[in-house]
């Protein structure tokens, strides 16, 4: 897909695919190519198509061309560590900190299990303790405060001391470990599956949804390490599992549906990233209630024999 540069925007510090993309062009059903929009920095004609089919995980045309927003690169990038005995007081610091208005450019979060993972994968010395990784843009100066003021919050939090840096390659060390996360989840145990799903959640709530699902996992005895980008409320588990064993496929599939009905709870969502699919679109339907309704009619008037990834969704 092409992309074209949208100056004089500014980087989305937390958010999807809907925050960074200006402009598409669509084949719909029909064979037609559309433009959804043009390339003015805001518009208020007509209905906003950018993000419905951004949004309709590719459930309504195919996407031939993406315009997106592009950031510049800041003068000085800082990034930082800090372990915490609980991950519900790494959460705490997460929520002290955006609600405290720290300009803070990625928030990442890694349980214990996730950072053991991460350090035998990835050849890292960090505490395997909950983890946070942060980064910050800015000024020089801007970047030394807002490291500052951070330290400050994960000392109130019980964190250990924020470790950080801006020198370049120290903080891709750093970051290493989220980097690869993934691979590093699967590498614990290598001969299982493994299947990725997310929920999202309102920020104050974020503490509360990850310890009750720490719970579960350990009720359930699930192999299942968790990485969040915690500065919006997001947290995903890589949750391992013996794909030939039904009891155990079946006692998976009931843990990810109560998370995604405990993420709904909390105000949040069954998933802030991966999408629905097919996976969850039974608590999905409990999400969006008779707004289902209105997106079927979308479904049915944009692409009326089902062509585009059927099955999905609804």
């Amino acid at each position: 897909m092409a992309a074209t540069r949208a100056s004089g925007t500014n980087a989305v510090r937390y958010g999807t695919m809907k925050d960074v993309v200006l402009a598409l062009t669509v084949v719909t059903a029909d064979g037609e190519e559309i433009t959804t929009a043009r390339r003015a920095r805001k518009s208020s004609a007509g209905y906003d198509l950018t993000r419905l089919f951004v949004g309709a995980e590719g459930t309504l045309g195919i996407i031939t061309s993406v315009t997106l927003k592009l950031a510049g690169i800041p003068e000085k990038i800082a990034g930082g560590v800090s372990s915490f005995d609980t991950l519900e007081d790494a959460c705490n610091a997460v929520i002290m900190t955006i609600q405290m208005g720290v300009p803070v450019a990625r928030i990442e979060l890694l349980d214990a299990l996730q950072v053991k993972a991460c350090n035998a994968y990835s050849n890292l010395d960090f505490p395997e303790m909950p983890l946070l990784l942060l980064e910050f843009h800015g000024s020089e100066a801007a970047v030394a405060m807002q490291s500052e003021q951070f330290a400050e919050i994960a000392a109130d939090c019980g964190g250990s001391d924020f470790v950080w840096t801006a020198n370049a390659e120290e903080r891709n060390r750093l970051w290493k470990a989220r980097h690869s996360a993934y691979w590093a989840g699967r590498a614990l145990a290598p001969e299982l599956d493994g299947l990725s799903t997310d929920v999202c959640v309102p920020i104050s709530r974020l503490a509360d949804c990850v310890r009750e699902t720490q719970e579960d996992v350990a009720r359930e005895g699930i192999l299942a390490p968790c990485v969040g980008h915690a500065g919006d409320g997001n947290f995903h588990l890589l949750v391992l599992f013996d794909k030939n064993d039904p009891q155990e496929i079946s006692r998976i599939e009931a843990f990810t549906e109560r998370l995604a009905e405990r993420a709904i709870a909390m105000g949040g969502t069954a998933t802030g990233e991966h999408g629905v699919g097919q996976g969850k679109k039974r608590v999905v339907g409990q999400e969006i209630g008779s707004a289902a309704l209105a997106m079927r009619a979308i479904k049915q008037a944009l692409d009326p024999d089902n062509i585009f990834n059927p099955g999905k969704i609804f």
